[in-house]
């Protein structure tokens, strides 16, 4: 079974099994399957079945029918902008390269129907030494974070809270890599399945007049209070009240759904 609902494998066997079921209209045999992603010539229809089975338990995205296996798509971009939960979230880390560069600490914030509605936040023992120049940078030392859970201690909880929302960061791509990575160091090989949305991107696409992106120019267009920056509760508030304001200008130029948002040039 997969570890967490809102998980996905990134396992070589399946990354091949679900390019062979897009090249195939979404369902192949077992036999197929095997033949194909594991390397077995005309593998027995029994044994194909046994082997696909343990494959398939592995991640949500596949289903295996009698003796066919199908790709479950969930259409997750077809999501109503208006209708979507998101998880607006910052972390701050040992370093800019992950790995080997770990988790310090945990802000996220909860928007529906355009307000905030419920927060996560917790410093992270990162079980390596914080630079010193990070310190400087983000006010966590060593002390603060010596007796705070472990990223493994609090991951279900994060997940849980995430649930099956949009992902939303300042420079998402960073904080992704680094929660994969995270999720990674428990469940081998899965990472988030949750679609994202990036604020630095969408204010590049809304905002292409102000002078940079940096989430403080940003916030002082809104008249955001960015207070203890690079403070990962503070980062994740006034992301998520930046947010609020880009959906507004998402809806009012008729941007309905998340698949428009990936793709739009304004």
């Amino acid at each position: 079974m997969t570890p967490y609902p809102n998980l996905i494998s990134d396992s070589l066997l399946i990354n091949e099994t679900i390019s062979l079921l897009q090249s195939s209209g979404g369902k192949v045999s077992a036999v197929e399957v095997v033949d194909y992603v594991m390397k077995i010539r005309k593998p027995a229809p029994d044994l194909a079945i046994l082997l696909v089975s343990d494959l398939v338990e592995t991640d949500p995205r596949l289903q295996l029918i009698e003796d066919t296996v199908e790709l479950i798509e969930e259409n997750l971009l077809n999501r109503k902008l208006h209708e979507t939960d998101y998880v607006v979230f910052d972390l701050e880390t040992t370093g800019a390269k992950c790995p080997p560069c770990r988790v310090t600490e945990i802000g996220a914030y909860r928007v529906s129907n355009g307000k905030i509605v419920d927060e996560f936040h917790t410093l992270v023992n990162p079980e390596s030494p914080i630079p010193f120049f990070i310190t400087q940078l983000t006010g966590i030392s060593d002390a603060m974070v010596r007796h705070e859970p472990k990223f493994r201690e609090i991951a279900n909880d994060f997940l849980e809270f995430i649930g099956d929302s949009v992902l939303v960061a300042h420079n998402a791509h960073f904080d992704l890599r680094f929660l994969n990575h995270e999720i990674g160091r428990i469940h081998e090989n899965y990472r988030v399945a949750n679609p994202h949305l990036c604020t630095v991107q969408l204010s590049r696409k809304l905002l292409p007049h102000i002078e940079n992106h940096k989430l403080n120019t940003v916030a002082d267009y809104y008249r955001v209070s960015l207070i203890n920056h690079h403070r990962a509760s503070d980062d994740a508030r006034a992301t998520a009240h930046i947010f609020i304001n880009l959906l507004d200008e998402l809806q009012t130029r008729g941007v309905e759904d998340l698949a428009t948002v990936k793709k739009v040039k304004f």
